[in-house]
């Protein structure tokens, strides 16, 4: 979020790109960004075996929250006019706010997947169990 913010108003203050252009710019640096926290912070215990499908999804959830993000800012300034500084720093907050919460369903549900959890352990222990036994019957049984 701090990234995405400071990059807008970053962009907003050094060139004169209208703000939703602006807005978009800092959210593509905040996604990269994510990606990289996500990746190796917050969800580096998860699966890390299919990265281009990982990459994939990231993107495509990632493109749907820039979507969101900007049309909440889009809406407040061509839809209701309202375009001052702190009114556009207003409305991208809100819209990063909404779209933080459909990205982060979907990056925990589809992109970032947890790893078997005790069930697959648990069936792997027995899996065992059942091999050391018949390892354990065919040693008894040679002379």
């Amino acid at each position: 979020m701090l990234v995405n913010l400071l990059v807008f108003n970053l962009v907003r203050h050094v060139t004169d790109l209208p703000v939703v252009r602006a807005s978009v710019i800092a959210t593509v640096v905040a996604i990269v960004f994510n990606y990289v926290g996500f990746r190796y912070f917050t969800y580096r215990d998860r699966d890390k075996t299919r990265r281009t499908r990982e990459m994939s999804l990231f993107l495509l959830f990632s493109a749907v929250g820039l979507v969101i993000e900007n049309g909440v800012l889009y809406a407040a300034t061509y839809g209701f006019g309202w375009d001052t500084p702190l009114q556009n720093n207003i409305f991208k907050f809100l819209g990063i706010g909404i779209a933080t919460l459909f990205r982060f369903w979907s990056y925990r549900t589809w992109v970032f997947r947890a790893l078997p959890g005790r069930e697959a352990v648990a069936d792997a222990e027995s899996i065992l169990k059942r091999e050391r036994a018949r390892q354990s019957r065919t040693k008894q049984r040679v002379p």
